[in-house]
């Protein structure tokens, strides 16, 4: 009788193992996945700056004042170059409405994007593990424009007007950058408060390049402010790769 009891004991503390073993093995498993996701989106980030030696790309700039976002208080048309070398400039093609909008708003962001593109500059911006915190969202996977994507909650290390609090989605095969959601962790305009900002990218000659931009600001003295940007008519130089 007591040899059963022994073996019975045994049987119980076997049982009572198990689950905790299972537990950790899935936590090590879901560590592994994680750091293999942001081993490739450091991978792919790295890529497209050692590949893409400059580019020329248009660039349609909206501002849309309260809640109309039908009627742009000013609007901006831009030839837009970049030399991995030198950082951005800008030929403004066209643009009309609002003087105030245009110089004050579209005018210190092209100054800031121009500034944030520099040599020296540019990596405090990237998206990789260097300048964010990343982990797996609750919802690690999700179907965007088309693409499975994997979606990771996104912290930045400091603040900086070109880092954002929010959500990144990756390809879940390649773990290119689909979009980026999020607010700026410091404000750019010292009026309002920080942006929030949507960010969409598409693959062009495999390497992701924006595609659509809005950020979305607002104060108590000049309101709500929406800037909307359009990329097209991409021509890029491409560095031989790998």
């Amino acid at each position: 009788m007591m040899e059963r009891w022994r073996l019975l004991a045994r049987y119980t503390r076997v049982f009572l193992i198990l689950p905790i073993l299972a537990s950790n093995l899935a936590f090590a498993q879901q560590t592994a996945d994680i750091d293999t996701v942001i081993r490739g989106i450091d991978a792919s980030v790295k890529n497209r700056i050692d590949r893409l030696a400059g580019y020329t790309v248009t660039e349609h700039y909206a501002v849309f004042r309260g809640k109309d976002e039908i009627h742009p208080a000013a609007e901006m048309l831009v030839k837009t170059t970049y030399r991995k070398q030198t950082g951005k400039t800008y030929d403004i093609v066209s643009q009309s409405g609002s003087s105030i909008w245009r110089n004050e708003v579209l005018g210190t962001l092209l100054d800031n994007e121009k500034r944030m593109s520099q040599p020296g500059n540019v990596e405090t911006a990237l998206i990789n593990s260097s300048n964010y915190e990343m982990k797996l969202d609750g919802n690690a996977r999700e179907r965007l424009n088309g693409r499975d994507c994997l979606v990771l909650d996104i912290t930045p290390r400091r603040s900086s007007q070109y880092l954002f609090n929010g959500k990144l989605w990756v390809d879940a095969q390649d773990f290119a950058i689909v979009q980026l959601k999020g607010t700026a962790s410091k404000s750019a305009f010292f009026l309002v408060s920080a942006a929030e900002v949507t960010r969409q990218y598409d693959e062009i000659r495999e390497l992701p390049m924006a595609t659509h931009a809005e950020a979305v600001s607002g104060s108590a003295l000049l309101g709500q402010t929406v800037v909307k940007i359009d990329y097209s008519n991409y021509q890029l130089d491409l560095a031989a790769g790998p």
